[in-house]
Order: structure tokens, then sequence, then C-alpha cells
């Protein structure tokens, strides 16, 4: 396949492009484009055989349930049977915005979008390029992130192509994705509301609204079992770059002094070693490729750049990863659970 790659001002949209994309998703194509969160990769999430195309593309399994994207709050109508009071509270407040919004679906929905579940995943992006997309498109779009299963998201059109070239019809490039992880699932077919991925909108802000939010248990802890993943990232190997990596958790001098004692014996293995640090610590750290993945003071830049640092150790060909662990509250709690899972949860508590 031919793929097309289109570079976009978000300040000044080529329209002639995001129609030809629009096209692209309606008559059945593939589509990536940059969101708030993540790039994703789109389909026409009413149309099967449009949405069995991303699972090929991704190598995704097929009990994986795909998230499906709207432009308006109207658009999610004729997807859910029912939007609970608590629902509707939730997407005021925080639509468009990165959070997606679990309902009951109808029958318009197609069995392979919700991985046959009797519930869909409903999320509006604020992305200027995301929302015109699906106006253009004037069908909902199914849209898990834009890369090979199982690898770290991207947040950069160049990591899109890399992973897609050949596999797609058109990637749309923007600017870097803000949040830099993926959206909150809130579940909303059960009460009180249960979080199935922790992202941009934190625990904090949702019990503002609903004070009973509770989280799944199963978020933080590795997958058991075959039961079938009520939203994206709960089963299955996420986020995880070619090498193996490592997480030290605990006092942060007792984890550096303890980061530094493992770069040691692996450099005595003759390996290659990647550190993930931040602004405040990168200087502790001699003897591995280090990369700080932003201030302990501003988490939104530790989860923007996350993503994009576990990818750039896959170019420098590391052969073994140590992160810091990130206090787990705010945004930092979507933190960790991406780390835990491309760390297969490796913790090492010091």
């Amino acid at each position: 396949m031919n793929t097309k790659v289109k570079i976009l001002d978000e300040g000044n949209l080529d329209i002639e492009i995001i129609k030809e994309a629009g096209e692209i998703i309606r008559n059945g194509g593939l589509v990536a484009f940059p969101t708030e969160t993540v790039y994703g990769l789109g389909a026409n999430a009413l149309d099967p055989e449009a949405v069995e195309k991303i699972f090929k593309a991704k190598g995704r399994p097929q009990d994986n349930p795909l998230i499906v994207h709207i432009a308006e709050i109207e658009d999610m109508k004729p997807l859910a049977i029912d939007i609970s009071p608590v629902a509707l509270k939730f997407i005021q407040n925080f639509w468009p915005g990165p959070m997606t919004v679990i309902l009951p679906k109808s029958s318009i929905v197609p069995d392979i979008t919700s991985a046959s579940l009797d519930s869909v995943g409903i999320r509006m992006p604020s992305n200027v390029i995301a929302r015109e997309l699906i106006k253009a498109a004037k069908v909902p779009i199914a849209a898990p992130s834009a890369n090979v299963s199982g690898k770290p998201s991207p947040t950069d059109v160049d990591r899109c192509i890399e992973d897609l070239n050949g596999k797609v019809d058109l990637i749309l490039g923007g600017s870097m994705c803000d949040v830099g992880v993926e959206s909150t699932v809130i579940d909303c077919t059960v009460s009180p509301s249960c979080i199935l991925r922790p992202g941009g909108i934190t625990l904090e802000m949702l019990r503002e609204i609903e004070k009973e939010v509770y989280i799944d248990p199963a978020i933080m802890k590795k997958a058991e079992g075959n039961n079938r993943p009520k939203s994206p990232g709960m089963k299955y190997r996420h986020y995880a770059p070619n090498a193996p990596v490592k997480i030290v958790k605990g006092n942060l001098n007792k984890t550096i002094a303890k980061i530094n004692e493992m770069v040691e014996n692996y450099i005595s293995e003759n390996k290659a070693v990647g550190i993930i640090a931040t602004d405040e610590t990168r200087e502790f750290y001699k003897n591995a490729l280090v990369i700080s993945v932003g201030s302990r003071h501003n988490m939104l830049s530790v989860s923007k750049n996350l993503f994009e640092t576990l990818r750039s150790f896959d170019d420098s060909k590391v052969d073994i990863i140590i992160s810091e662990a990130f206090e787990e509250k705010g945004i930092g709690l979507a933190i960790m659970n991406r780390l835990n899972k491309s760390a297969g949860f490796d913790i090492i508590k010091v």
C-alpha cells in the first residue's frame, strides 16, 4: 500500500486535506491522525470491514475493544442506548478532552468495534485536527493508538510513519501530543463509576463529580486469566520498547543509589543501559544513556515525554532500561500504569 503523509498546521488547517482524509474514512480506508493524547489509527467505526483493517495494520488482538471518537456530544446518542445522569455530568465537565466514557451500546455498533461486549467506549477529542477529521468523515471513527500493537504509543508523527508506513492510506501529521498518554476510561455501566484506565482526567478530578468513583484493582497489577478486557490497555502487553524495562521504586536517594549499582552490574556484563530520569536527578547518573522525561514538579511534562523517551531508547539500541518511579496521584497514576505495563511489572523496591 502506498501511504500518503500530509502535515497540517493546527492554527491554519488545509481543509482540502481534511476533506480527503474524511473521504478515505467514509470509504472504508485507514487514516492516522493526532489527538491531544496520542496519535490514533482511525476507520469508520460502523463498518466492520474497515474496523478489521485496524486490527490487521496494528497486529492487535480482536478481543481488545476500540474507542469510538465523535466530534459533537449529539453524535453520541445513536451509539449508546442509555446515558446515565453521572455519565452526562462527566461529559459536560470533561468533553472535549482526554476522557472515554463506557456506555451500553446500541445495535449500530458492530461487534468487532466493541470486541463483542454489550458496551462501547466513546470519546470526543479536543485536538482540532481530530475533530475536523471526524466532521469531514461524517461517521464516528474507531481509533486505537497508531502504532504496532504492544509498542509505546506514538506522540509524534514520525513514530506513526515508522510503524504504519505501507499499512494505511494516509497519515495526518500535526504537533506533538499535549497529554502524551491515552485517555482516561471511565465505566459508567456500573454504579459507582469505575476507572478502567487512568489518564489525563485524573481520579481526583472525577471525584469532584462523583465522590464514589473507584479504580479497577486490575489497573496496577499484571493481567491474569483470559477475561475479555472492557477497555484498551487492560489485558495485553503494552507500551513496551525492545529492551526490557525495570522500575526502581522507593525513597528517591535510595532509588538513585540502586540504579547506579544496577548500571555498574550491567556494564560489567557489557550491556548498554538507558535510564529514565527527571530534571532533578539526571546529573546523578553516569555511564549510561540518561534521558529526562521532565520535572517532578510538572508531571504533565513527564506524561507528555514518556512514550517518546521509551521509543528513543529503541533508536539507541540499549540492552536494558531502568526507570525511576513516580508518585501515584494525579496524572502520576497514569504514568505509573504505563510504566508498569512497559516493564511487565518488573519492579524493584528500595
